[in-house]
């Protein structure tokens, strides 16, 4: 992978924003420069804290970021959602994840 250059003129590391889905059916949101690695962590439990003891762990969504500030936004962004929010984008449903944006988490009937 190529690295990005920020108009500073230094280099902008890359990163991933990511979902995975716990053994007890929880969703944990996540940021990383090494989505591949991160990945090893949470299977193995070495990435200590709340995946460590809710193993396996499965990867449900991954959105790679030219610059690593922008997945830590997105990861902070999606942190604050309800789980229906965060169904709805793993679904890769836009429609729904707006109507559950604009109704704060409950469903416009």
């Amino acid at each position: 992978m190529w690295p990005f250059f920020s108009w500073s003129g230094g280099v902008v590391k890359s990163g991933w924003v990511y979902i995975v889905k716990c053994a007890d059916s929880t969703l944990y949101t996540g940021s990383t420069s090494n989505l591949e690695q991160r990945l090893v962590q949470h299977q193995t439990g070495t990435f200590s804290g709340y995946t460590s003891t809710r193993l396996p762990v499965e990867l449900v969504l991954s959105q790679q970021f030219a610059d690593i500030r922008d997945a830590i936004s997105a990861e902070r962004q999606i942190k604050g959602w309800t789980r229906k929010k965060k169904e709805a984008l793993i679904a890769g449903d836009y429609e729904l994840l707006k109507l559950l944006a604009k109704s704060s988490g409950r469903p416009i009937k």
